[in-house]
């Protein structure tokens, strides 16, 4: 019996927070029952392109979603139904243009179609006119309601669906045996950084707007004045990156801050940070604080984001409007210990291993027989 496939949208398959949330799941799947197929918004290759192809999964390359584009886009939406009548659940992953994903699907007859919310908020944008059009085609265009938090439910859905009981929290969960302390990692990672005996902080995450780096280069600015022997390692890329860069430069840092770009080892990566940093504007939950707190990270972080975040009781929420010297103060009174939080990230629903088989038996409950090759 062939496995069922299920339809996962994504705008690239890029190391991002949902996209791998939605990895940490595919690996944990009993593939020979369910396989994942994906429809991406980008021509250019994601990070995890070629282990999906791997794994046995399939990717279809759709236009990105923008003004003045939506007419042929949704005809081409049409056209993939139309060829790939067999898929039963589309699982959408684009916040709010997931909508017009779920209009198609729908128009189609795929019973089966989950909206997933990611985000809490999208702050300043000038495409905001738009993400509300999009927000006002949701309609019932999906037939199930997913969010990676409480508040990002209510943000995508509205209070009175997500209050009603029918959206669904879904944990961006992690492989916690892998983001285990282990001291010869440990070893091996500073070694690379040739960190020494220094404080180690560590961010991950996109260069964009959302993840504060400008803020949180005055932050480590304000570290550095009070503890010279301390760096900082930024993990990431994105288009804000020459201009952080040169802010570096500028305040004289240069020697103290490691750009790493893109790392497939975050895993070994945090076991050779002392504390994690993460001033972000907003998020929904980000996945990069549960790989964190797995690896037994202190984590300083903005109160924008949601208090459901702290698993392991190993994070400070501080306000973004409070100056870079408090959040200096902060984190250099914080443990620069690995703890140990297995055990209170499984209790918590956050362990790929248990939640992969809750995702993988909804997703059957939710398709026919005729769903099977």
């Amino acid at each position: 019996m062939k496995p069922v496939r299920i339809l996962q949208v994504a705008t690239v398959m890029n190391r991002g927070g949902l996209e791998t949330m939605l990895m940490n799941y595919y690996r944990q799947m009993d593939r020979s029952k369910i396989q994942f197929d994906f429809i991406v918004h980008r021509d250019e290759e994601g990070h995890y392109d070629q282990e999906i192809i791997a794994l046995g999964g399939k990717i279809y390359r759709m236009p990105q979603i923008k003004p003045g584009n939506y007419s042929p886009y949704f005809k081409r939406l049409d056209l993939f139904f139309k060829e790939h009548p067999y898929y039963q659940v589309v699982h959408a992953h684009i916040n709010e243009n997931s909508s017009f994903i779920l209009k198609a699907a729908k128009k189609a007859g795929v019973p089966c179609r989950i909206m997933h919310s990611h985000l809490s908020d999208l702050g300043l944008d000038i495409k905001l006119p738009f993400r509300m059009y999009a927000r006002l085609a949701i309609k019932d265009n999906p037939s199930s309601y997913f969010a990676c938090s409480k508040s990002a439910g209510k943000w995508l859905f509205g209070k009175r669906l997500a209050d009603s009981g029918k959206v669904v929290v879904l944990n961006n969960a992690v492989d916690v045996k892998q983001f285990s302390f282990n001291s010869s990692t440990r070893d091996a990672i500073r070694a690379e950084l040739a960190a020494g005996d220094r404080l180690v902080i560590g961010h991950i995450g996109r260069f964009n707007e959302q993840k504060n780096h400008d803020f949180l280069i005055d932050i480590f600015k304000a570290v550095h004045d009070k503890e010279p022997n301390s760096m900082l390692v930024l993990a990431g890329e994105g288009h804000l990156r020459p201009m952080i860069e040169k802010k570096i430069e500028r305040l004289g840092l240069s020697e103290h801050v490691k750009l790493l770009g893109v790392r497939a080892d975050v895993s070994d990566l945090l076991q050779g940070i002392d504390i994690f940093l993460f001033p972000s504007l907003f998020e929904g939950l980000p996945v990069v604080l549960i790989e964190a707190q797995a690896a037994g990270l202190s984590c300083v972080i903005s109160d924008t984001i949601t208090a459901e975040t702290d698993v392991t009781g190993r994070l400070q929420f501080i306000g973004l409007k409070q100056p870079a010297e408090y959040w200096a103060e902060q984190m250099l009174s914080a443990s620069r210990e690995h703890a140990d939080t297995a055990e209170l990230l499984r209790k918590n629903g956050y362990d790929t291993s248990t939640m992969a088989k809750w995702l993988s038996d909804y997703y059957m409950d939710h398709v026919s027989e005729s769903a099977f090759g």
